[in-house]
């Protein structure tokens, strides 16, 4: 065992998707490698996937049929992120079916996967969607690729995407919030990308960075606090995991979300959760307040204001890339 207590604690054999997470991110193992590929194979008896996969139904959905988004955050969408999140691939079966439910209920208009209604999509569910199957083990599917290349469609021409509207042209208008997009390249397998996919991601890189992952308008504190599952959320740690991810590790514009990361780490050595979710903006919390009905529920797995294995391992993993 490593003689850092931090990676022991995340290298606990009780939570194997942790385990295999710390050990292929933080540490660098190949996934072949015979700890890894042990801790993945356990991956479905880890307790928040196990947990995940109780409340399925036999027919692939969660909640109810047809509700992809709906309930907010316990409908499907939200829980085949989080089984992404957690190292599930589609080697589960029961993954498999989900994952191929998912898609079928969300064609895109023209090809490709993560369409709402009438086949339209929305950066925010379309590319959560592409990143989440790629994890999953889609990577190699054509529906995907499609997405991909929807992306590159659609995003601003000077880099970035919108989270606000449906498109199918060229983004109107470009926000660090709509950081799904650069999230689904961090995980597609560079050797599939086109010259254009590798435009697209530069100028998507250089508009996080010449922001420093967080000047655009009024502070909006919910940034400045680490949150799992991340949903469609965004804050500076979501920053640092996607463009480490994509290389730009040494960019020394990347000092300011560092630095948070850094201080926010405990005397343990550990991260707390700050949060499960972020707060809602005023317009929807006004619209919430009148419609206390549709008030979303958390998809929560652990305490907020306690530390947190997850939120540990995705710092220490961004840490690992920068030296």
């Amino acid at each position: 065992m490593p003689l850092d207590p931090v990676l022991n604690w995340l290298l606990e054999p009780s939570q194997p998707s942790i385990r295999y997470l710390t050990l292929t991110h933080v540490m660098g193992r190949r996934p072949s490698d015979p700890e890894a590929r042990a801790a993945r194979q356990e991956i479905p008896q880890d307790p928040w996937v196990r947990e995940m996969l109780s409340r399925r139904s036999p027919s692939g959905w969660w909640v109810r049929d047809g509700g992809r988004t709906e309930p907010r955050f316990l409908g499907t969408h939200w829980n085949m992120l989080a089984l992404a999140d957690l190292g599930a691939t589609r080697e589960i079966p029961e993954v498999r079916q989900s994952s191929e439910y998912w898609m079928a209920k969300s064609p895109l208009a023209g090809g490709g996967v993560g369409g709402l209604g009438k086949g339209k999509g929305h950066h925010c569910f379309t590319a959560n969607m592409a990143r989440a199957l790629i994890r999953l083990g889609y990577a190699e599917d054509s529906r995907v690729r499609q997405t991909m290349e929807w992306l590159v469609k659609t995003a601003h021409p000077k880099g970035g995407w919108s989270c606000r509207f449906s498109t199918e042209g060229p983004a109107t208008s470009r926000t660090l919030d709509a950081w799904e997009g650069l999230g689904a390249f961090a995980v597609y397998p560079r050797e599939k990308w086109t010259n254009s996919m590798k435009t697209v991601v530069e100028r998507a890189a250089e508009y996080y960075l010449e922001r420093e992952l967080h000047q655009q308008g009024e502070r909006y504190e919910p940034w400045y606090r680490f949150h799992w599952p991340t949903h469609y959320y965004y804050d500076l740690l979501v920053g640092l995991d996607c463009l480490t991810a994509l290389g730009y590790g040494s960019d020394r514009r990347l000092g300011y979300a560092l630095e948070l990361l850094r201080s926010k780490r405990g005397k343990d050595g550990k991260w707390k959760l700050d949060a499960v979710q972020t707060d809602p903006d005023p317009e929807s919390a006004r619209w919430f307040a009148e419609h206390p009905n549709r008030r979303p529920n958390p998809l929560a797995f652990e305490e907020a204001g306690r530390p947190s294995k997850m939120i540990t391992m995705r710092a220490r993993t961004v840490l690992s890339r920068v030296g």
